[in-house]
């Protein structure tokens, strides 16, 4: 039952930073609107455009990775108890997390980076 608990509880933790990380990056998006329609007027194809919304994703989420398996390193010791089969510290354990978070951020990442590649340059350009 414990586990079944902790595994909705993160579950819906993880639910909860994929759509704070989408709301960030579509702000972000929607914020440099004139700056993306200025490089595609001057040549920047939409595969770059896609590549630097990503990029910016990934550098918001990569710090709060880094500081979580620090903490989650310290604070493991408080779950010896309810772990079975797994060491509070397993290699294993800590790549899985860090892959599903990397997914996650990538996947919240491409909505605001699949309409950034749509901006018409022109129509960027005039809207401020």
């Amino acid at each position: 039952f414990t586990m079944l608990v902790l595994s909705a509880f993160g579950s819906f933790a993880l639910f909860l930073a994929a759509v704070g990380i989408y709301g960030v990056l579509a702000f972000s998006v929607n914020r440099r609107t004139r700056e993306i329609g200025v490089r595609m007027a001057l040549g920047a194809v939409r595969g770059q455009v896609l590549a630097m919304v990503l990029r910016d994703g990934m550098r918001a989420v990569v710090p709060g990775i880094v500081v979580g398996i620090i903490g989650a390193r310290f604070l493991s010791r408080l779950m010896t108890s309810l772990l079975y089969g797994v060491a509070p510290t397993d290699p294993l354990t800590f790549a899985a997390v860090v892959a599903v978070l990397v997914g996650v951020t990538l996947l919240a990442s491409l909505i605001p980076a699949r309409r950034a590649t749509k901006v018409d340059p022109i129509e960027a350009i005039r809207s401020q």
